[in-house]
């Protein structure tokens, strides 16, 4: 079974998209387990009258009483998961149907694979597809991965037979997510990458420069605090980063 965890913090108005494209999976062995980290806008109500309304078991709410961020969320998720397979999606993104089936059909064909992650679509507000596809490679390693922060949260897999989970499991710091895929590739796992779109990444439709300058800030000490790399090689892997990510934006 995967357990699909969702960290939901103020995602009223997208909270109900987000579990029909679960229930929409052509894979069916799952449960979804949605982690409300305290919003306050009604969406634990909403999620309550949701599940109430489909009667579906397969679906959970989990509600924190505090606000910690998507990683506690995440991690709450996983210390109440059931399924020996984990896959994550974020609340207002989007799964296409195949999302589920096309990540196990490779785990099942590929026994060595414990980290899966695939292409996917930028989308403007309403999870529209924009035709702008971010492609992956074959496989990456630590090394590779340090300039290429290409693995979207929303598309990963994890088989934990083969990825232990207090890898999975994700730090208190920001871009939690980067921090954890490093983590679990610096420990000699490799990542699969499967070229072929299984979710819309929602974008607004303009991004504030102060967060372009905060992404910077934030890869720049993921270099220096979680790989604990030299400031000339952490130069070296934020140019090589730099360029590969204006690349994908244009």
């Amino acid at each position: 079974m995967v357990s699909i965890i969702v960290p939901v913090f103020r995602a009223k108005e997208y909270i109900a998209r987000t579990v029909e494209c679960v229930r929409e999976q052509t894979y069916t062995d799952w449960e979804l387990i949605l982690v409300d980290d305290a919003s306050d806008d009604g969406t634990a109500d909403e999620i309550r009258r949701i599940i109430d309304t489909l009667g579906d078991e397969r679906i959970r709410l989990i509600e924190s009483e505090e606000n910690h961020g998507a990683a506690h969320a995440r991690n709450s998720g996983l210390d109440q998961a059931y399924g020996r397979y984990i896959a994550f999606l974020d609340a207002d993104d989007i799964w296409l149907p195949h999302r589920l089936e096309t990540g196990m059909n490779y785990m099942r064909d590929h026994e060595s694979a414990g980290f899966v992650f695939s292409a996917y679509e930028f989308g403007d507000e309403a999870a529209n597809g924009t035709g702008r596809i971010v492609h992956v490679p074959p496989s990456m390693n630590f090394e590779q991965a340090l300039t290429r922060t290409i693995i979207f949260t929303t598309t990963t897999l994890f088989d934990t037979e083969i990825i232990p989970i207090k890898l999975i499991h994700m730090p208190y710091i920001k871009s939690e997510d980067t921090a954890t895929w490093w983590q679990i590739l610096k420990a000699g796992h490799i990542a699969y990458g499967i070229d072929e779109v299984t979710a819309i990444y929602r974008r607004p439709a303009q991004s504030l420069s102060s967060n372009k300058i905060e992404a910077l800030r934030r890869i720049w000490n993921l270099y220096r605090q979680v790989a604990h790399l030299s400031v000339l090689r952490s130069c070296i892997c934020f140019t090589g980063w730099a360029v590969r990510a204006t690349l994908r934006r244009l």
